[in-house]
């Protein structure tokens, strides 16, 4: 029996942990210099902690990282926006040690500009 609370208190533990590894901080990334990408969407998830998107930029494939799906709803920007094959302009700041991910700003799908911090 105790074995049993053991390995179920380990698991607890693990599951409670997963999470918060996930996430990174903010601090991650250069804020003191604005980078403007514009690609096609090859990819993207409208999930927690945040969204994600696989912009084809010229010459690379950017992972851009977006705000959680709460606020990206409330201030207009639904999933059926971000879909494969749009077209989007992203501003936002680089991760100074991932070379191909960006946090995003603000973003412009057809025509329409949403501010997403």
């Amino acid at each position: 029996m105790r074995m049993l609370q053991i390995g179920l208190i380990a698991t607890l533990v693990g599951l409670a942990a997963a999470p918060s590894t996930a996430h990174h901080g903010w601090g991650s990334y250069d804020s003191s210099k604005a980078l403007t990408l514009t690609g096609k969407i090859a990819e993207s998830t409208y999930q927690n902690p945040h969204g994600t998107l696989k912009l084809e930029a010229p010459g690379k494939m950017w992972t851009v990282i977006l705000a959680p799906p709460s606020r990206m709803e409330l201030r207009g920007l639904p999933p059926a926006m971000l879909a494969p094959g749009k077209q989007a302009t992203v501003v936002g700041y680089a991760h100074r040690s991932e070379t191909a991910e960006l946090r995003a700003e603000r973003v412009t799908i057809d025509g329409k500009t949403v501010e997403l911090r």
